[in-house]
């Protein structure tokens, strides 16, 4: 098991959203050394950037080379991804369609082309909409009838779906240079701190209809306790967890 004064290097895509950057603090907190690739670093608060644990390259993570993408991932104990579409027209049906699992494919791909010694740590926060298809979910008939008119109708819906299927299908159970958690918070609400919260395996409230809820930043402390922490690792590693608030919803 990890010591918990070990300094770990983590990389972070989608550094400058909502949650990212919640994870990018919670881990510099933690004492760890973060990269970020953002497209406009400039959209993370003056204190993180000028962070001395914090180094960020400027691009967007699929406008990166095959080199370049190995280069970020050389070194790296973990890497998280709070990659997500806009909720625009653009950011919903403009390009790139594919940006989470395009993402994941590559920098999995990096990840093995690196040849590490140890397997990288890859955590991708993800959604309640997708089920664990390794798992027999109950998924109540009106919660199926909206998802699969989502389905159809949003193409983010099916990139979430894509990129933990690649995961959980390609990458597996068993990769000697990767292992995977997929978080699949709820309906996300914006809290100014961590607040107490469960985790499941599978969602125990609706996915539409008596949905619960899971703050923003309990998210960014579950990835981070995920990456740091070899118990809690151990205990969800291949799994795709579902963390909740606890409390009234």
């Amino acid at each position: 098991m990890r010591n918990h004064t070990e300094k770990m290097t983590v990389l972070v895509v989608g550094a400058t959203g909502a949650t990212g950057q919640l994870l990018v603090n919670q881990l510099l907190t933690r004492g760890q050394h973060v990269r970020a690739v953002a497209r406009s670093p400039e959209k993370l608060p003056i204190d993180l950037r000028n962070h001395e644990h914090l180094s960020v390259t400027a691009a967007s993570v699929l406008d990166l080379s095959d080199t370049e993408m190995a280069h970020q991932v050389s070194g790296c104990d973990a890497v998280a991804s709070c990659l997500g579409h806009n909720l625009s027209l653009k950011g919903m049906f403009g390009q790139p369609r594919r940006l989470v699992t395009d993402a994941t494919r590559r920098l999995c791909g990096a990840i093995k082309s690196n040849g590490g010694k140890h397997p990288t740590k890859f955590v991708l926060m993800n959604t309640t909409a997708n089920s664990n298809r390794d798992l027999s979910e109950r998924i109540s008939l009106r919660d199926r009838s909206v998802l699969a008119v989502l389905r159809a109708v949003l193409p983010p819906v099916g990139d979430n779906e894509d990129a933990a299927d690649y995961l959980r299908s390609d990458i597996g159970q068993n990769d000697s240079s990767v292992e995977w958690a997929v978080v699949r918070p709820d309906n996300l609400i914006n809290e100014p701190e961590v607040t107490e919260y469960q985790v499941h395996p599978s969602p125990v409230r609706g996915i539409i209809f008596d949905a619960g809820r899971t703050s923003r930043i309990n998210v960014a402390h579950f990835m981070a306790t995920l990456i740091v922490d070899d118990g809690t690792w151990s205990e969800w590693k291949g799994q795709m967890p579902v963390p909740y608030n606890k409390g009234p919803s």
